[in-house]
């Protein structure tokens, strides 16, 4: 299964970008995504590549869920 996920924008380079959630830090391209991210922005990705800018609100909601579903996941029995 693939999941996309929420990233902030930490840095541009042309069509490259540093990304970053919870630690992690990738390195994207940006040339298919739907609006121009900024620094700070942040941006769905999938396979490397930012497919869709994202309202900060509605990723720190889908950051939430996945916290959430994480903490269950890890869960005593």
């Amino acid at each position: 299964m693939c999941l996309a996920v929420p990233m902030e924008v930490i840095e541009i380079h042309g069509q490259n970008a540093r990304v970053g959630l919870g630690g992690v830090v990738r390195e994207i391209r940006l040339d298919i995504v739907d609006k121009r991210p900024e620094v700070g922005d942040y941006v769905i990705v999938h396979a490397g590549f930012a497919i869709h800018w994202v309202d900060p609100e509605e990723a720190r909601v889908t950051i939430e869920l996945f916290e959430k579903m994480a903490a269950y996941d890890e869960a005593p029995e």
